[in-house]
Order: structure tokens, then sequence, then C-alpha cells
């Protein structure tokens, strides 16, 4: 006899980038008979989509349901991304690289970065990214993927892409319905619980149409309808660390060269952010109201693109935070609903994947246990506090005191494990991976030493190696990052030949 297992119906509050990545997903793994899936949303309420640039996470993702890149490209005018600039973050006229992928190469058991600093002290070695493929080749404006073609020794470029939002939502959706996803059609005016256990039963449309589910995920973004507005699941504020509460996003005409990196450039109150599409390029300027105005920040944003304005900006509050419990009760959720940070590290697009990583390890039958939630909970807690830190390092080290902002950045008070990692560094140049945090060790190397964060000292065991050979060691790793990178195909010229968008 085949055993008989209960049927657990998925409701799924909300379209957009979160609705439509967590259908596609769930679509992808949960068997058909155990599990239904439905999602709610109404073409009246509009999306935010601003995260156009992601991270190479977003690789797993798409391999995870079988998608084809050059078909995901073309879909969602898509370019790729080897890393972020930052411009005038360190103080004016500075910029850096935070690129994906390795930074030299360790020797024995001392990091790259201890013979770099040594080198460096001694005039030995050029900026730290010149021993980064990726932000050679970002520098190059080239593209290329799998192994390298002259060298075996450095591993292939880890990417990660630029995309409209708005046409991944729709990629992503046509997959899911493919897959068996129900989407209805409608806007949520109420909301019914169970006397009992505070449970939500249904949520009920305008119209009075019922959608009854055992679990349901709010995609609801900043409205967090579920799990802020009905279950009041409580948000931890961290405007104190992170002050920029306001943004204006904008699209301008596309440039010529299509660069294969996001930028990031520090203004008066805030940041710019430049994001190249195939078909246009995306703007936005992230800013503090308390030292900004709304006009003042239009006005530097549409003073610092580089082509035709193809619309009005639109505008967006918000507050940096996060959810105290992202599961409370039968809800679980899943993007802006669970928290806001600024994409300052495109971070907003994995947010909403490893969130939905953890609830399919995590995934229950009918409505889940506290004990799931709890842990799920600990995990989101733990993911969006590194993430957090790692945003507030970008403000707090910084030489620059032009502006009330930024004395305000550089004086404020940080956490005391971000504190504590900063003193470690700047002692004696140790750094450790805590946990299961999303950024590595060379993420935080490159924006501590970007940001102007120096050690005081290097390993001791660097001293062994002799002037001499520490030299060539230096000239030739740099060298042979060169070397791949001038035979890489420009990326404007890559995506032409591997994914661009096709002609209507």
């Amino acid at each position: 006899m085949s055993e008989e297992r209960p049927h657990t119906r998925i409701a799924i509050v909300g379209g957009g980038t979160a609705g439509w990545m967590s259908a596609a997903l769930l679509s992808n793994f949960v068997a058909s008979g155990d599990y239904s899936i439905e999602l709610v949303e109404s073409d009246q309420i509009g999306t935010v989509g601003v995260g156009e640039a992601t991270i190479p996470q977003i690789n797993l993702y798409n391999e995870a349901l079988g998608i084809d890149e050059a078909e995901f490209l073309a879909a969602t005018m898509g370019t790729y991304k080897l890393g972020i600039e930052f411009v005038d973050w360190t103080r004016r006229g500075h910029r850096y690289m935070h690129a994906f992928g390795d930074v030299g190469r360790d020797v024995g058991i001392v990091p790259f970065h201890h013979y770099w600093h040594r080198a460096r002290e001694l005039g030995l070695a050029e900026e730290l990214g010149s021993y980064s493929l990726n932000e050679t080749a970002a520098r190059e404006g080239k593209m290329q993927r799998g192994s390298l073609k002259t060298t075996n020794v450095v591993p292939p470029m880890p990417y990660a892409f630029h995309f409209d939002a708005s046409l991944y939502a729709a990629y992503l959706r046509r997959l899911a319905e493919q897959r068996g996803v129900k989407r209805t059609e409608g806007r949520i005016t109420g909301v019914e619980r169970d006397g009992e256990s505070g449970d939500v039963t249904r949520v009920v449309l305008g119209d009075g149409r019922e959608v009854e589910a055992d679990l349901f995920l709010d995609c609801s973004g900043f409205a967090a309808l579920l799990i802020g507005r009905e279950l009041q699941s409580g948000f931890e504020d961290w405007s104190n660390w992170l002050p920029c509460d306001r943004a204006l996003a904008v699209p301008c005409a596309s440039v010529p060269s299509i660069t294969p990196y996001t930028r990031s450039t520090a203004r008066e109150a805030g940041w710019q952010w430049r994001i190249p599409l195939q078909h246009r390029t995306g703007n936005g300027h992230v800013y503090c109201s308390e030292f900004l105005s709304d006009e003042e920040a239009k006005s530097r944003l549409m003073d610092g693109l580089d082509g035709e304005a193809l619309a009005e900006p639109r505008q967006l509050a918000f507050k940096a935070g996060m959810r105290r419990k992202a599961w409370s009760h039968n809800v679980v959720a899943i993007g802006l609903s669970s928290g806001f940070l600024e994409p300052l590290e495109s971070t907003s697009i994995h947010l909403i994947q490893s969130a939905l990583s953890r609830l399919l390890k995590m995934l229950p039958r009918g409505k889940g246990d506290p004990a799931i939630a709890a842990e799920f909970n600990r995990q989101s807690a733990e993911e969006y506090e590194g993430i957090r830190d790692f945003i507030i390092l970008h403000y707090k080290a910084t030489e620059r005191d032009d502006t009330e902002f930024w004395k305000h950045c550089a004086a404020m008070d940080i956490p005391d494990k971000l504190a504590e990692r900063i003193e470690l560094f700047r002692e004696a140049g140790h750094l450790f991976r805590h946990s299961e945090e999303l950024f590595t060790v060379v993420g935080w190397l490159q924006v501590l030493i970007g940001q102007g964060v120096v050690p005081r000292q290097h390993h001791p065991l660097v001293d062994n190696i002799e002037r001499g050979d520490l030299q060539s060691y230096m000239q030739t790793f740099q060298s042979l990052l060169q070397r791949e990178a001038a035979q890489m195909p420009d990326h404007a010229e890559f995506i032409a030949q591997y994914g661009a968008a096709r002609a209507a």
C-alpha cells in the first residue's frame, strides 16, 4: 500500500521579484501531489524594482531552475558583472573595486595580502586590485566564461549579472506557470486567522474571493501585509548605523561602452548607483533626508546621468533594519517584507534567494513547527547582521569630512563585532570569516584596504621570503592576469555573441 501524505497548500502573497523567484523555485522542487502553489498579486500595485545588480550566488539559483544563460540574458536585457567600483567613498578623487573572486594566491598558510602588504611597504607592489583577475578584466572592459586560456594556476572568473528586475520577474513567471503555479489576480483587502492558534487561514480579495493555504509566503514588499501589518512581528531599526532613508531611481539612455561592473559613487549625503543594461542604464540616488532634501537629491541624480533620462525619477522611502521574526506562525517573509538593507553591495536579490534556500531546507508539511521557525529566524538574523556590518564599514571607514553627513558617519558608534573586526585587521592584518556569513575574507579585505584601513604590521612568516623573490612573485602573478585579460573579448562583443536581446 502506498503511504498517503497530507497535501500542503502554499500561498504566495505578492508578485514582483520576490514572489516570482519564490514561485519558480518552489515549483521546481516540490512534488505536485504533495504541494500546490498559488500566487496572489494585483496589477494595480507597482514593484520597487531597484534590485538590478546581483552577486555570483545568483548562478546557483538559475542553475537550480535549469535556466539557459543566453536565453536569460536576452529575456532580461542582462549584462555581466565582475564587481563593484566605489568612487569617492574613501576621499574625493579616490576609487577602488570590490571584485568577485580571489585576490592573489596564498603562499602556504599565510594569506596573500600579508605578502602584498610587505611588498607594498618596500615599493614592490601595485594597488591590491592589480592582483585580481576580475578587476583586471573589468578595468579593461573584458569578459569571458570558463577555464582560463593562458594559465592554469588561476581559477575561472566568478561573475554575476545586471538585469531588468521587471523583465526577470516576468521571465520567472513564465517558468513558474509552466510548472503548475496558479496566479490569482486581485488586491488583498482582508486577512482571516485561526482564533486558537493565531495562524493565518486565508486572505480575502477585494471582490470577495478567498485564497486559503496552510503556509503563506509574504512577498508584499514594504507593505508587509501579513508578517508586519497582521502578525505585528516587530522590526529592528538599524537607522542609527545606516542613516540613509530615501532613494530615487531613474533609467537613462545607455552609452556605447557597457562596463562589466556596477558603479557606486559617494555623494554629499549618500551615494549614486549606475547599472549598465543592454537597452538602458539604471541609476539611483540613495540618501539621508536629514542632510539632503528630496529636490536637492533629485538634482544631484539628474546631473550625474551618463545619458538622457528616459523617465521621471521614482521615489522610495525606507528604514534600514530587519523583521524580528521573519517566520511567524505559518507566515514566512521573503524579500523586502523581511527587512531592508540598501543595495550598496547588491544583496537585495540574494537575500530573497538565501531565504528561499533556507525555506527549502526546512520545508514543512502543513503549517510548520515553532522549532523550525526559530531556527529559520536565527539563521536569517545572522545573515542580515553580517551584511549590515559589511555595509556599515563603507560609511564608517572614511576620510571624508567635507559634509555634515560624512562627519556624522565617521563619528558614529558601530556594532561591537564590526569594531573588533576592524581593529584586528588594523593591528595585525588578520581576517577570519564568521560562521556562514555571506562575504568572504577577500571581500572584507578589498573594502577594508579600499576604505583606507591599513594594517600596522604583516605576518612575521612573510619576512622569510627574500626581497628579490617577493618582487618576482608579485610581478609574475600580475603579468599572468594581464596576459589573460588581454586575450578576452570586449564585454559588449561577448554579449552580442552570447546573450544579446533579439529584435522584436
